[in-house]
């Protein structure tokens, strides 16, 4: 008797047990589902929290310099924004306040397009137009989403910067140098539609352009040393 009551309580204790794993089990996936939702926040660095203190300023809140620091003013600049978007007050930036503003789409990445492809345009920016103003830099890359959307190109980012002859960096081997941090914000803010190209789909410097074809097009934006043209 004694002996079929302490099997009981091995099994009730078992079974405690087992429900206790399971629970913890769940608390750490919904604090996992949390915390990956929360990718910038107090104390956060680098070009996403750039992205999105830029983004803060165009839409007229305060979060301090664009310099890639998630400080007291940046988290105060996000809670307001997410206070006037009606999204939970927190001061971090997940994903939806990351959609909110503009950051991100709802099938991830870039508006649409992925880590890799922000690599790759800014990689391209940074070889085409290193010592540009940062305005010409994400001119450059508008240029670059511009013909995306052009029929006479590439319907892809790849397809349009891998095109045969477009891009002289590709070949003479600037491609292959250090990109430079603010090649990766201008890359964004051309994903997310920002052009002071106004339209372009052609640039290039007439100090050194070679083709008289391309002095042929209708100029309608000059900045830095780079003209715009359609």
């Amino acid at each position: 008797m004694k002996h079929e009551k302490m099997k009981r309580v091995a099994l009730y204790s078992w079974r405690i047990l087992v429900i206790a794993l399971i629970n913890l089990m769940i608390l750490l996936m919904l604090w996992n589902g949390h915390s990956a939702s929360a990718l910038s926040k107090y104390g956060s660095t680098g070009d996403e929290v750039a992205a999105i203190q830029q983004k803060l300023q165009e839409l007229g809140y305060s979060p301090g310099a664009a310099d890639g620091i998630y400080g007291s003013k940046t988290q105060e600049a996000v809670t307001a924004f997410q206070r006037d978007q009606g999204l939970d007050a927190d001061g971090i930036a997940g994903k939806n306040t990351l959609e909110a503003l503009g950051l991100t789409s709802s099938s991830g990445g870039y508006g649409g397009y992925t880590e890799s492809d922000l690599q790759l345009l800014a990689t391209i920016i940074s070889a085409e137009a290193r010592g540009e103003p940062y305005e010409g830099q994400v001119a450059v890359g508008a240029v670059i989403m511009n013909r995306i959307a052009h029929p006479s190109f590439p319907n892809t980012l790849s397809g349009v910067i891998y095109q045969p002859g477009a891009f002289s960096c590709l070949n003479d081997g600037g491609i292959n140098a250090a990109v430079a941090d603010s090649a990766y914000q201008a890359a964004r803010e051309a994903i997310n539609g920002s052009d002071p190209s106004g339209g372009a789909i052609y640039y290039y410097n007439p100090k050194k352009a070679t083709s008289k074809w391309i002095f042929s097009r209708e100029v309608i934006a000059v900045i830095g040393n780079h003209r715009f043209a359609i």
